[in-house]
């Protein structure tokens, strides 16, 4: 059983090089862990458009101080890698993010022995993958969910047989409802939730108005509605797309920067998993018991 007290203490290794084969810049990755307990549960999460292993601070320390081990690779499209979205690789990104989650899955156990022995204290058989706004349509393709091609065809199957469930906040919803912008230069996105069979929270933001889609905050609740059970939802509903500030403390795109609410996003996750891995369901319980109870102000649906 994995140790989980919010205020242990955590440790960081970085940069970790990764084994991707193919990859025009070298797949490096962050590991952080708690300091104490063993059968550790593993989150592999992937950053939104532009961050990089580094960002995302306030989810990852409480995630380890939760007890458990989280991995945060760095995609092509992070900003320290200057592709723009007239690069020739940008195209393929999308699909390169994919086997950056897959290389890092694969690759857990050297990861991990180079992270400072952690393999022997991780629980291989429980591995979730976690991701924000782009990151977390890769989570999603990892966990089942398909991308239509221009005829509405579903693409190749991306989900990994050693992930079995997961959290998508601030998804990429479905429908041709794509602004020309988006249309041009994000074609991929438009993504099947049909698929996408793992147990997984999605988290949406009342106020989270796409500057990519011409639906409202409703298109990133699709994740939740057009997939299969089972799912839960929490959503919140004065969060805008950066949830309070769940890249980091005062970075430029947060606009709703709120402390307690990265807090709830943070703490939401690890409890979901505990609970969808039979580790422990207290907390998930409470938090459940505490929105129906709450002032409206965020609520959890499930299915």
């Amino acid at each position: 059983m994995p140790t989980r007290h919010l205020d242990q203490r955590i440790v960081s290794v970085k940069p970790i090089t990764v084994a991707a084969p193919g990859r025009s810049v070298e797949l490096q990755v962050k590991v952080t862990a708690p300091l104490s307990g063993r059968n550790l549960p593993v989150i592999v999460f992937s950053h939104g458009n532009a961050w990089s292993l580094d960002g995302y601070e306030p989810l990852v320390d409480r995630w380890a101080a939760a007890g458990f081990v989280v991995v945060q690779p760095t995609h092509l499209d992070s900003r320290r890698n200057g592709i723009g979205w007239d690069d020739p690789r940008f195209a393929t990104i999308w699909r390169v993010r994919i086997a950056d989650l897959h290389a890092v899955v694969d690759g857990l156990g050297e990861i991990l022995r180079q992270a400072g022995e952690l393999e022997t204290r991780v629980d291989r058989e429980r591995v979730a993958v976690v991701g924000h706004s782009w990151g977390a349509q890769t989570a999603g393709a990892v966990l089942g969910a398909r991308v239509l091609d221009a005829d509405g065809v579903p693409g190749e199957d991306f989900s990994h047989p050693a992930v079995s469930a997961g959290a998508l906040i601030a998804a990429t919803g479905t429908g041709d409802t794509l602004t020309p912008f988006a249309v041009e230069h994000l074609p991929f996105m438009r993504p099947d939730y049909s698929t996408m069979t793992a147990p997984a929270l999605v988290i949406a933001g009342g106020k989270d108005q796409s500057q990519l889609s011409t639906r409202g905050p409703e298109w990133f609740t699709d994740a939740y509605h057009l997939s299969p059970s089972p799912k839960s939802l929490l959503a919140i509903a004065e969060a805008e797309h950066t949830m309070g500030g769940i890249a980091g403390e005062r970075a430029a795109e947060t606009t709703d920067e709120d402390p307690a609410r990265v807090a709830l996003v943070a703490d939401a996750i690890s409890a979901y998993l505990l609970d969808v891995f039979t580790l422990d369901k207290a907390a998930w319980t409470a938090l459940d018991d505490a929105a129906a109870a709450g002032d409206g102000t965020w609520s959890i649906s499930g299915k």
